[in-house]
Formats: C-alpha cells, structure tokens, sequence
C-alpha cells in the first residue's frame, strides 16, 4: 500500500482508501462531477471524479473502503487525484487500521506529559478536579487520548485534541513566566480543560464527524456542564473558582461570532484565548503547507480569513 503522503504529481494511483466524504456537484458547463476525500493514517488527499456515470465508477457512500486507480495532478499548489476507476473494497482486503490519522507525537508520551502538569498544579482543587477527569475516569480518559481536535480544521487526527489539549497548556505555562499578574493554577486548569467538550461534540474515528449533541450544543457549553459535573463530585468545592474555571472555558474563543457565549473578562480567560489561537492557527499553517509541493499561492483559507502563501527559505 502507498500511503497518500508520498505521492507526487505524476504518480499513478491503484490502491485501497477510506472514502471520508463525498459530495456530488456540477461543473459551470452543467456536467456532474463527484468531489472525494480520500483518507489513510498519513492523512486525506482530494479527489474528483470527472466523469461518475462511467461504466468503470461503482456505486459507493462515504465512509466506504474504495480501491481508486486515476493520476495524481497538482491544483492551487496541492495534488489531488484525479480518478478513472473506483469499486468498492470488500472486508478482508484491507486493514482499518492502517487509515486512522493519527498525530505523529506518541500518544502515550503526550498522555504522561500532561499528567505531569496536573502534578504541578498547587490548588488542591484544581489539581483533584483534574485528576477526576484524567486520570481517575478511565473510560473518559481513553476517549480524550484518542479524539480529534476538529473534524477537518485543526489537529483532526487520532490523538488530536491531546496534542492540542497539550500545546495551549504549555503556552499557557509559559505565558505564566513572562505575566506574573497570571494565576497559573487557574490558567492551566483552563487550558487542560478547554476542549474536554469535544470529546462528545466530534463523534469517534472513522466516522469524526458532528454528533447531534455537539451540533445542538457545541463544545463550549458541553464542556462547561462537564467541569460542573466533576466539581459537584468534590466537597466544598469553592464557587468562586468553579465559575471562573467556567468563565475561562466559555470565552476560550474570544469573540461571540466565533462561538464564545462570553468575552473575555479575566486576564486567564484572554491568555487562555491567545492560547488556543496561536495553536489551532500555527497547526491550520503546518497542515497547509505539509501538503504543498512547492512556493506559491494556496488560495484563500477559512479559518485564517486570508490567500495563503507557502514560503520555503533556506
């Protein structure tokens, strides 16, 4: 099996692939075309399907195992396939678990990592509602370790939202060297707990996609209920913190039009803000460009409201 990361243009494709999405369209002359993304453990790759009525296309859904034969080709500075033939795959002639992203960090190493941190943490509440969800729930702790971050954004691999979860807590812990005026217990508690919502907002790989409840909720409200949960479990857990832990996680995005119910009004709140945005944007960038075989104009991206460019100086 070659694995979608080392194509390069010009590469003939004929091998097995997780169909990830699949969305039916027409081009501006009024001809149907199928946009596919294609999925294995490196990552996804797009794909068209120029011609779907063709006697060599099988009928096939998302989430589907799909043997692919077409070319690779380059768009806007990306390879995308351009696809001739496509069945579907039967059992037994692939392993699943050859097509989970997953984070290229060792999951178990990033799990240890943030214990470590949890273990710093001087408030004893803090440090007890931390160990409640990560340590002493089992059930809940295997799902934080293997969930994504986003289901396409950001970090949108097995082992995501750890890696994530990860890297805004050690920004966060140094923003705390540099800013005094910054509570690190309450701050880091934050940053561990930020995105614990997402692990019911994103449903579990292959499928991580938007479950009812995250669509209905998000995860900033649903992670908020779920510290409330865990510190109604510890007693004379102090009000005060409870609602600024909460405070924190509810204005993590930092402005209402990108999903926050409130705006930053502690100084942790902004950090944790800061935080969260440098990450998700500087991993937007890596993800972008990892997949760009040359200098030049990626095209305009969503989340960093901007026409990319990739830089290679050496």
């Amino acid at each position: 099996m070659k694995y979608l990361k080392d194509y390069r243009e010009g590469d003939r494709v004929d091998a097995i692939y997780l169909c990830k999405f699949k969305q039916s369209a027409m081009t501006k002359n009024g001809k149907p075309y199928e946009t596919v993304i294609l999925q294995d453990k490196t990552g996804t790759l797009d794909a068209k399907v120029w011609n779907p009525n063709d006697a060599g296309i099988d009928e096939f859904e998302a989430l589907d195992f799909i043997q692919v034969s077409g070319e690779i080709v380059s768009f806007q500075g990306a390879y995308q396939v351009n696809v001739k033939r496509i069945r579907r795959a039967e059992e037994g002639e692939y392993d699943p678990g050859e097509y989970l992203p997953v984070s290229k960090k060792d999951i178990g190493q990033m799990y240890e990592e943030l214990k470590k941190l949890i273990e710093s943490i001087g408030n004893s509440y803090c440090k007890q509602l931390l160990k409640k969800l990560f340590i002493e729930d089992n059930e809940f702790a295997a799902r934080f370790c293997k969930s994504s971050a986003a289901k396409t954004v950001h970090h949108g691999f097995v082992g995501g939202l750890l890696e994530h979860t990860l890297s805004v807590t050690k920004l966060c812990d140094y923003y705390c060297t540099q800013y005094p005026v910054l509570n690190r217990d309450l701050l880091l508690t934050a940053a561990m707990c930020h995105d614990i919502g997402k692990t019911k907002e994103i449903s579990p790989f292959p499928e991580n996609d938007y479950t009812d409840e995250g669509n209905l909720l998000g995860h900033i409200v649903m992670g908020s209920e779920m510290v409330s949960d865990a510190a109604k479990e510890i007693p004379d857990f102090p009000p005060v913190i409870l609602s600024e832990l909460k405070h924190c996680i509810l204005a993590h995005h930092g402005e209402l039009e990108y999903g926050s119910p409130k705006k930053p009004a502690l100084v942790e709140a902004e950090a944790l803000n800061f935080a969260d945005n440098t990450d998700a944007k500087m991993e937007t960038f890596t993800e972008l460009l990892e997949g760009t075989n040359e200098p030049g104009w990626l095209g305009y991206n969503r989340m960093l409201e901007s026409n990319v460019r990739a830089t290679r100086m050496k």
